[in-house]
Formats: structure tokens, sequence, C-alpha cells
């Protein structure tokens, strides 16, 4: 994928809506826990009806490792089941990896390379801060990006992300600069939650170009709005990440209508905010 395919895809859906299929078993309707793989069928329900209105679809691979090998399963299912759309779709591994040189190159190949070799996602979260050797690695594979956490949208973000350095600014500006070394327009993104609209001028003023992936929208408090207006670019350089408001609108057999509806109304309310780049 492409940062030219990424930005037609987002003209043609006038949409910048990325969705995660954060699938937790307890909370998916129960009528599925009759099939082999519930959290798979789940899956493939969301993605069938809101393939057409997201860009994006990230899978938090937490959800998934902490089932074991069924997990897993799940995972490569959700994944391959996914190929059939990924002409219009990008595909975001958010497994926030990140080690020494030799162990991140494995965890990129995991991710990042194509069948059979690894999952062949189009991306993947990472870690700086064990620093460039743990995040270079990631850069190998051609053709994918890197998601680096530059300020998160969790309560504990405090007690790193904005500290001052003796140069004046925060930690998390320091090290967006310092990726900047390190990839390009064309292969990294930047991770910036949207419960910190305050700061994310700063990070415009520091990325002007650079596409962001936003998590932290609706359930977690962040204002679609105020992410747009402070956020998209001329290439709209965003993907605004949804997951439980779409997943669990409703706890039943309609639960893909649900998600539709929902997803459908981002959709919309990102329309607008793109019509003037369109």
């Amino acid at each position: 994928m492409t940062r030219n395919t990424l930005i037609k895809i987002i003209q043609e859906k006038k949409s910048f809506l990325c969705i995660g299929l954060d699938t937790d078993l307890a909370k998916i309707p129960s009528f599925l826990h009759g099939y082999h793989d519930p959290v798979f069928e789940f899956n493939k329900a969301i993605i069938d009806h809101t393939q057409d209105l997201a860009v994006a679809f990230k899978i938090n691979t937490a959800f998934y490792e902490n089932r074991g090998i069924k997990g897993w399963t799940s995972l490569e299912k959700t994944v391959r089941y996914l190929d059939q759309y990924r002409s219009s779709i990008f595909l975001i591994a958010d497994a926030k990896r990140g080690d020494i040189g030799n162990t991140s190159q494995m965890y990129a190949g995991a991710f990042l390379a194509d069948p059979p070799h690894g999952l062949g996602f189009d991306s993947i979260t990472v870690a700086p801060y064990m620093g460039n050797d743990s995040v270079k690695p990631f850069f190998y594979h051609k053709g994918k990006w890197v998601i680096l956490l530059a300020l998160t949208s969790n309560a504990g973000f405090e007690d790193f992300q904005t500290k001052r350095l003796e140069s004046g600014e925060m930690l998390f500006e320091y090290v967006i600069r310092q990726s900047m070394q390190w990839g390009n327009i064309d292969n990294l993104m930047f991770v910036i939650g949207a419960t910190r609209q305050d700061m994310l001028s700063k990070v415009r003023q520091i990325v002007p170009n650079h596409f962001l992936l936003v998590p932290g929208v609706g359930a977690q408090g962040g204002s679609l709005k105020a992410v747009a207006q402070t956020g998209l670019t001329k290439d709209f350089g965003l993907l605004v990440n949804s997951s439980r408001g779409i997943l669990y609108a409703v706890d039943d057999e309609s639960f893909p209508q649900a998600a539709r509806t929902e997803a459908l109304k981002i959709q919309q309310e990102m329309a607008i905010y793109l019509q003037h780049l369109l």
C-alpha cells in the first residue's frame, strides 16, 4: 500500500475511518459461541458490512495472543479473509513491538513479510523508546509502514511523553524529530491519541505531511471534529480509529447491521470534513 494509493482510497470512499478489530470473546454476541471459531465469524461479519466505509482495519494482536494458538489462528484467518479487500484496505498490526535489533528484525518478519513467511500486514505499530536500532529493522520491508507510538491516549501518558528535556521540548516531540531520520512520509506514520487534541497542533508543526493514526475517538472521549480541524492536510494525512463503538453497538444477531450504521455515521461526518480537500 503506497502513500498515493492510500490517498486515492480516502478520496474514493470519502473516509479516513480505521476500524479496530479489538475482538473480545467476552463481548461478542453469545450466539456466536456456537461456532468453531466465534472470533473469526464475528470479524468476518464486521468486515463484510463495513469494508466499503473504512479505509483501514487495525488488528490489536493482544486480543488474539491472549487466547494462545486458537487466537493466532483467528488472527491469521482474519488477515487472509481481508486479502479479498486489500486493494482498498490498509491493514495495521497493532502489535506495539520494539526490542534490540535482531529481535525487532524477527518481529518485523513475523508481521510484515508476505505469506508463508509472515502474516503480510501493510504496517505495524512500534514502540520507539529503545532507540533507532529497535525501530530500523521494521523499515527493511519495502512497501510496508512503521506506525510509531508518539503521543498516546492512555491515562499514564504524562509519566514520560510530555516530560521537558533540557532543550525545552517535550520527550514526544524529540522522539518524532529523531524518527524522521529513520523514515519518511512514504513509510512512517505516528500514533497521536485523539484525547491529546491540545497537542495535535504541535505535532502538525513538526510533521506537516506525515500520516497520523489517531485512536481515542468515540468511547475514549476524543472529538472527531477537533481532530479533523487540526490534523487534516492537503493529502488528508489522517487515519482515525474507532473500535468499541462500532464492534459492540448491539449484542444480538443484528450486530453486523448495527456496526454498519455506526461506521456510516462516522464516514458521513468525515465526508463533511473532507469536502474542501476533495
